[in-house]
C-alpha cells in the first residue's frame, strides 16, 4: 500500500481530439506513474516519491473502438461504410466489448493510481457509475446500474431498459486505464452499426433524447463541471487544473 496517499487529481479538458492520439496520452500518463512504483520498490518508505493521479475529458470524432475480450463480429460495418460514415475502426487494450465514440459525447478517463485511494477494481468501477449517476440526477434522469453489466442505465429490468452510459476499463499495477462515455448530444444513428458492448437485446440512449432537446453548448460545459464535482465528491478527491 502506498504509504505516501496523494488525493489530489489532476484535471484536463482536451477538447476535441482524435482516439488515437488521446489513448498514447493516457499511456503515457500511466507509464510515468507505473514507473514511479517501481523506482519506489528500492526506496525506504520515507523516501517514497508520490504518484500523480490524472482526470481527462474529452470528445472524440467518430470511432468504434474494441476491447481485447470483445467480439469483432459485433462491428457491423465493413470498411467501406466506415468510409462512408467517416468513423475509424480501433482495437484497444481495455475490458469490454465494442463502444462508440463520437461528436455530443463526453468521454473521460482517469489515470489514477488507485493505491491512492482503495485497492478494489469492482468500488473503483461502481464508483465512476456513481459520478455519472449524480450528473444525470441533475436532469432529472433516474441513472441505475445493471446487474453483471457495468455503465449507467435507465429503466433497469423494463423491455425498453437502456444504456446512457458505457464502460471499459483497465488495471495495471493498481493504475487505471480508459473509462467511461456519457451519451449527450450524440448522433444515435452510428450505433447501427455496432451490437453496442456485445449486448443485442438492450437499446442506447443520450440525454438529447431523453430530454427531447438538444443541449446548448453552454450546457455542456455545465455537464463537464457537474462531472468534476461528483467525482471529487465520490472518489474524495481535490482536482487541480493542469496548468
Amino acid at each position: 500500500m502506498n504509504t505516501h496517499q496523494n488525493k489530489v487529481v489532476k484535471f484536463e479538458d482536451l477538447g476535441i481530439k482524435e482516439y488515437q492520439p488521446a489513448w498514447d496520452y493516457q499511456e503515457k500518463l500511466m507509464k510515468d506513474i507505473i514507473d514511479t512504483k517501481i523506482k519506489n520498490r528500492d526506496l525506504p518508505a520515507e523516501q517514497h516519491i508520490t504518484t500523480s493521479n490524472h482526470f481527462l475529458l474529452v470528445e472524440h470524432p467518430h470511432v468504434y473502438t474494441l476491447g481485447k475480450s470483445g467480439h469483432e463480429e459485433n462491428m457491423l460495418a465493413g470498411i467501406d461504410k466506415l468510409k462512408e460514415i467517416d468513423a475509424t475502426f480501433v482495437k484497444v487494450n481495455r475490458g469490454g466489448d465494442i463502444t462508440y465514440h463520437g461528436y455530443g459525447q463526453i468521454v473521460g478517463y482517469p489515470v489514477l493510481d488507485l493505491e491512492n485511494f482503495f485497492t478494489d477494481i469492482h468500488k473503483y468501477m461502481r464508483n465512476l457509475e456513481e459520478v455519472i449517476i449524480r450528473t444525470i440526477a441533475d436532469y432529472g434522469l433516474k441513472g441505475e446500474r445493471s446487474p453483471g453489466e457495468t455503465g449507467v442505465w435507465l429503466d433497469v429490468g423494463k423491455p425498453y431498459a437502456r444504456k446512457i452510459c458505457a464502460m471499459g476499463v483497465k488495471a495495471s499495477r493498481w493504475v487505471t486505464l480508459h473509462g467511461f462515455a456519457l451519451n449527450i448530444n450524440t448522433d444515435m444513428r452510428y450505433f447501427e452499426y455496432i451490437i453496442p458492448c456485445g449486448i443485442k437485446d438492450k437499446q442506447v440512449t443520450s440525454l438529447k433524447r431523453e430530454l427531447e432537446r438538444e443541449l446548448t453548448p453552454e450546457e455542456m460545459e455545465d455537464i463537464k463541471a457537474k462531472i468534476r464535482k461528483h467525482f471529487v465528491d465520490v472518489f474524495e478527491a481535490e482536482l487541480v487544473v493542469k496548468a
